[in-house]
């Protein structure tokens, strides 16, 4: 009897770590207001798919898109540079 044998190296790799690292965790941390906002958009986007948006639906999705607006300028602010103030420095 002939053992059979992979001949090749595996395609995957053991992963030993694929656990987030801790500054991954923190970029998370920082985007989670934005990804929330996004999400809140994504819903109010969803529920007027199946039928004609109706006033309340309107105001629903200009306030998710204002809200990610918002987020998106806090993290662009977070983002920033330190040291640049951009007010006649």
């Amino acid at each position: 009897m002939k053992n059979i044998a992979a001949l090749q190296t595996p395609v995957t790799g053991f992963l030993p770590d694929i656990e987030p690292t801790p500054a991954e965790l923190d970029a998370i941390r920082i985007e989670m207001p934005l990804i929330l906002a996004e999400v809140e958009l994504l819903d109010a986007q969803i529920i007027t798919l199946d039928r004609i948006p109706n006033e309340l639906d309107a105001r629903r999705i200009r306030r998710a898109r204002r809200k990610v607006l918002a987020a998106r300028r806090t993290l662009t602010n977070l983002n920033a540079a330190p040291g640049t103030s951009g007010v006649g420095a």
